[in-house]
């Protein structure tokens, strides 16, 4: 083995890289939200941070057979002191920011890309009791709003935006957006300007 490849497996190294990730989670939390003022507020005040930070730990610890009941018993702690449900079994990318927290549920198959935000009870659920993949995917910097539920094994692509409320059962191209109940898939109007459009309720703006 090389000398790089010893240091990255190095436990040391591994640690490191943990901490970044952490530090990166609280950096996202901080630009995204207006309200942070600093990284202090947000470390000690934001309880997104805080069960993306336990999902974190869980996570790792599920990758280990023998530690998988006491990451259950991290996520479910986390989940009393933070209102958020994530499994330790789903995949989740750099920087989630879940904002105001309380409410969303993530589960054990779900796979979430870099860059993705969740706004409160949004849920991540699935449709059926089977074992196997039953929970959505999300690409990278995709929005889902408040009280917003995508279920089912679907596919939510790069740059999609899930409006407030909405109940998303069919796979969403990369750039639309979704809105209603069931949801309906729509493309930004060409010439809008999408950075505007922060608070993925007022995404009802396009179906109208």
């Amino acid at each position: 083995m090389s000398a790089p490849a010893a240091q990255r497996g190095a436990p040391g190294s591994r640690v490191r890289r943990f901490l970044r990730v952490l530090a990166e989670d609280l950096e996202a939390a901080r630009r995204r939200d207006p309200a942070a003022r600093t990284r202090l507020e947000v470390a000690l005040a934001y309880p997104g941070l805080h069960a993306v930070w336990a999902y974190r730990l869980a996570h790792r610890m599920w990758r280990e057979p023998l530690l998988r009941l006491p990451a259950r018993l991290v996520s479910q702690a986390a989940r009393t002191v933070t209102g958020v449900e994530i499994h330790p079994g789903a995949r989740i990318g750099r920087r989630l920011f879940i904002d105001h927290g309380m409410g969303v549920v993530v589960g054990e198959t779900a796979v979430v890309g870099d860059d993705v935000v969740l706004f409160h009870t949004s849920t991540l659920g699935g449709r059926s009791m089977r074992r196997g993949k039953r929970h959505p995917t999300l690409g990278d910097r995709v929005v889902v709003g408040a009280g917003a539920k995508i279920l089912g094994p679907v596919w939510v692509g790069d740059d999609a935006q899930v409006g407030a409320n909405a109940v998303v059962v069919k796979d969403v191209p990369a750039g639309a957006v979704a809105v209603g109940v069931p949801a309906r898939v729509r493309f930004p109007r060409r010439g809008a300007d999408d950075s505007t459009v922060e608070d993925p309720s007022l995404l009802i703006e396009y179906v109208i």
